[in-house]
């Protein structure tokens, strides 16, 4: 058998590089942006392992699963790490930031998860930035769920290594990302003796062989279906409008935890601060008693579609996540999910409104 897209001409590196130049359109930065070839866990290891080694102090911001795996990764390059880790119910404050300078005014590297997926929380990157740069430590950022569900800006915030993947409120493929690198963060990598070299987790390969040699020759045959992928993606949110995705997902957001606390039961948002909320996705806490992952499972098995999911890890017992991202950023699917819930919680013999949560999901839609 065969498909037409097993028969498409190459992919050349000028096409490649008009790929980067949209991307970089979406971020509004002036800084080099590179797209690797392999979903985003290739360049957030990839600019960690670069960037740190022996000798850095490291400020690792942990507000969910993530923040975790960075501080292992940090460790493992040798450097020293300080770990501030908060709720995962909540965000870290630029205030905490601020506190953690002055106890360790050495700390010469931040690494920052933007929004959590995995726990529904947001952190004030903006504000974090302000006191990073005062500093001039270097700031490492995962906006990976972030981008297209709120603004992700590198140069006004101050950002040195960016690292973004399309696969959520892009609507995207998962198998391609991208990291927008500045020019400090390029003479920290250069300056390193540990920095990979010769290898896929290398960024000084892609600057020197790629970025520095003006983008003639890629350094190996590219992901060519996930580039045409990542560009109709963006091509889509260029059509759309930037700002009119992320307001699609911050109404998403809002309705879901109206309709959550309209639908009553004991479901609760996880996340207690709207404020601090992720519009990428809504976590929610289930009532005493009621296993999330077994709520999910019922709730699923009338539409196994619905963008639901239970928690990772212990989580699973507590967090169930609405994954209203991309395509899934719509009133649908946020009045499909609260009306399964509610029918699972009913199947449980829990006392649920779906007629006040599908009237609050109308409402904050308007």
């Amino acid at each position: 058998m065969t498909h037409p897209f097993l028969d498409l001409a190459p992919l050349s590196a000028a096409h490649f590089a008009a790929i980067e130049d949209r991307v970089a359109r979406l971020l509004g930065t002036e800084q080099d942006v590179v797209i690797m070839q392999g979903e985003a866990l290739l360049p957030l290891e990839g600019a960690i392992r670069s960037a740190a080694g022996p000798g850095t102090v490291a400020l690792n911001v942990i507000t969910g699963p993530y923040g975790q795996t960075f501080g292992n990764w940090l460790r493992d390059c040798g450097a020293e790490v300080i770990d501030l880790g908060v709720p995962f119910h909540t965000a870290v404050t630029a205030g905490q930031i601020r506190e953690a300078f002055a106890e360790r005014p050495e700390i010469d590297f931040v690494s920052l998860v933007h929004a959590e997926a995995a726990t529904g929380n947001t952190n004030p990157v903006a504000e974090i930035g302000e006191v990073v740069r005062a500093h001039g430590a270097l700031f490492y950022l995962d906006a990976v769920a972030s981008i297209g569900a709120e603004p992700v800006l590198p140069d006004a915030w101050g950002v040195d290594l960016c690292v973004i993947g399309a696969q959520k409120a892009m609507g995207g493929p998962a198998g391609v990302s991208a990291v927008s690198v500045s020019a400090r963060a390029w003479a920290r990598m250069s300056a390193n003796p540990g920095a990979p070299r010769r290898s896929y987790l290398s960024l000084l390969d892609w600057k020197e062989r790629w970025v520095d040699a003006g983008r003639k020759t890629l350094l190996h045959a590219p992901a060519q279906l996930e580039m045409l992928a990542l560009e109709a993606c963006v091509e889509r949110i260029e059509s759309e409008g930037l700002d009119a995705v992320m307001r699609r997902h911050a109404v998403a957001a809002a309705a879901t935890r109206a309709g959550a606390v309209a639908l009553g039961g004991g479901l609760v948002p996880y996340v207690h601060d709207a404020s601090e909320a992720a519009p990428v996705a809504t976590t929610l806490r289930t009532p005493p008693g009621v296993v999330a992952s077994d709520l999910v499972a019922r709730a699923l098995f009338s539409d196994p579609a619905l963008p639901l999911a239970a928690g990772g890890g212990a989580l699973a017992k507590e967090m169930i996540r609405v994954n209203h991202y991309g395509v899934d950023a719509t009133v649908g699917a946020v009045q499909g999910s609260l009306a399964a819930l509610g029918a699972a919680l009913a199947e449980l013999g829990v006392a649920v409104d779906p007629e006040g949560a599908r009237a609050a999901v109308e409402s904050a839609w308007r």
